[in-house]
Parts: C-alpha cells; structure tokens; sequence
C-alpha cells in the first residue's frame, strides 16, 4: 500500500518503522523545511529515538498535497493542538479518503475529539483511531505491542490491519470511537496525579491505589459520555493507563513527577515550554466538558486545582483515603 503519514515526531517516526517493515510505499510529512532536511539527511531524530533510522526509502516532504496524493491510506500523529490546522490544510485534497488517527487528546476552546475534527472539517467518514500502551522507542524494538483500533468504517478497520498489524503488532477491534478517545486522551490526566506521587516519595502501594480509582472514574466518564464502559479494559483504556502511570518514559508522569516536588513557577513553565505534555494541554478540556454535563469526577476536579489553580500536591494523598 501507499501510505501518508502526518507527523515527524518519535510516534510518527515509529509508526514508518511497522510500515516500512510491512513493506508499504510511506512518505512522512513535516510543516517544517528544516525538520524535513534534517531526517532526508540524517533518517533520525537522536533527541527523539536515539540509535533509531528511518527506513532509506522513505520520503520525507513538507507539502500535504503530496502526502495525499494517490495514497490508500492516511495516518495522522501529530499533537493534538496542531490537527484543527492540519485539517484545513488537507482539506481541498480529501475526497473519501482512509484515515487512522494515532492522535491523543482533546482540543481547547471546543472539546472536540480528534475524529470529530476530522469528520467536522474532511469530506470522509472512513477514519479510524489507534489507542494503546505503546512508547515509540518500545515500538521499534519489534517487541509485542497491543493497540486498540476503534472504526465504524469495516474497510477503514481492513486497511489498518494491512498496514499495522504483523509479528510484533497486534491490534484488537472496537466501534467504540469516542470510548477509546476518551481512555486515550483522560490516562494522560491520570498519568499527572501519578507522577505527583512519585514526586511526593509515595511507594508502589499508593501508586497502584490511585491506577485501581483511575480505573472507576474513566468507567465513569464513559458512561457519561454514552460510550462502552468495557473499553476501559482495552489496550485503549487499562492498558495505556499502566504505561502512561508507572514510568518517566511519559512525559506526562514526568511532568507530574516534577509537580509533587513542588518547584519553583519558573521551572514549571520552562519544562512545558520544551516538552509537549498532553496531559496538560488535555485537562482544561475534560475538565470543561464534564462540567458543561454537570457530572462530577472528583480526580479530574483535584488535578485540575493543583495543576491549573497552584493548589499543594499532598491533597492528593489525603484524597485517595478518603474518596468515596
């Protein structure tokens, strides 16, 4: 198959790697001349994916045109923030088109998933989106991973596993779009809370405490989101918030790490002024959304307080005792 896909980052820069070893057409696009230079030259981003190639016949271009053209199937993996833009960029060349979206989060000001931005701004109903525990570095080592694949579109779902599934990937399927969005996009917010508990010296009991209460408040949120409460046992819900919660490979743990050691202001800017935490960027949307459906999940309410309004970490521990 032929295979655009959007976005040069490490998930990006993974996901050619399965492509590439499934032996389809790939060309990556970046908004980016110098980027684009940089990995035609070099194939790799050493800050990104140390000791990690794309593959030599892999086209990198900076023209969304290009990476549409005759391609069978689309994949989008940039931040959340840029996918509205990106969106409108592509446009004038969709007509029907396959797309997977490997995009996490939930975007500020509307509350959108990233399928509804899709569906919203394209001319297709042939997408997909991909969920699951899988760092992009764990990803090119060829070890299992698992991923959700959530679709109403049969051919979309067919596409996906021509191009992604093999050996090392395997993908379990799903109707439940917006569920798996949902997992994807709230373990991010959850992955803050736990950080902070690493950074307030709390031990393994504790962090698998708030993981066994993250578990019933994502339920929740599904439920008020009239959407399968299972999926919070997929790769998609349970399996990425195991990932996303218990290492420093998260940027989102890292970030709540740095949190629960209670910094000085100025610190806290400069790591997100060089690190995208989707986690942070997530937060003030589920926490919107769920008040806009006046329901209460009292963890999002608290991270929000402490990550957003400055409030002391150490709630977090009282919280977890005496949470109903």
């Amino acid at each position: 198959m032929k295979i655009g896909l959007f976005g040069t980052g490490a998930y990006g820069m993974a996901l050619s790697s399965i492509l590439s070893h499934n032996r389809h057409t790939v060309t990556m696009w970046t908004k980016f001349e110098q980027e684009a230079d940089d990995l035609r030259t070099k194939r790799g981003n050493e800050k990104l994916i140390p000791n990690f190639k794309i593959d030599k016949d892999v086209e990198v271009t900076t023209s969304v045109e290009e990476c549409i053209r005759e391609k069978d199937l689309l994949i989008i993996a940039i931040p959340a923030a840029f996918v509205t833009d990106l969106c409108k960029e592509m446009k004038p060349y969709i007509k029907d088109n396959h797309i997977i979206i490997a995009t996490k989060g939930i975007e500020q000001g509307t509350g959108l998933f990233m399928n509804q931005i899709i569906e919203k701004t394209l001319d297709t109903r042939n997408v997909a989106v991909i969920s699951g525990p899988s760092f992009a570095i764990d990803i090119t080592s060829k070890m299992p991973v698992g991923l959700s694949i959530a679709s109403k579109a049969p051919e979309t779902i067919l596409l996906a596993r021509k191009a992604l599934q093999n050996n090392y990937i395997k993908l379990r399927e799903s109707t439940d779009v917006e569920g798996v969005e949902i997992c994807g996009s709230i373990k991010n917010v959850i992955a803050l809370s736990a950080g902070m508990l690493a950074g307030l010296k709390a031990n393994e009991s504790t962090k698998a405490m708030l993981i066994a209460e993250a578990l019933h408040d994502m339920e929740s949120i599904l439920d008020a989101f009239h959407c399968d409460k299972r999926t919070v046992l997929s790769f998609a819900g349970i399996g990425d918030l195991l990932l996303t919660c218990t290492t420093e490979k998260s940027r989102n743990y890292s970030f709540g790490k740095l949190l629960g050691e209670q910094p000085d202001k100025k610190e806290i800017e400069e790591y997100l002024k060089n690190t995208t935490v989707e986690g942070y960027y997530t937060l003030e949307s589920i926490y919107q959304l769920l008040k806009d459906k006046q329901v209460s999940i009292p963890i999002i309410d608290l991270i929000y307080e402490i990550v957003v309004r400055g409030k002391n970490p150490e709630l977090l521990l009282a919280f977890l005792v005496f949470k109903d």
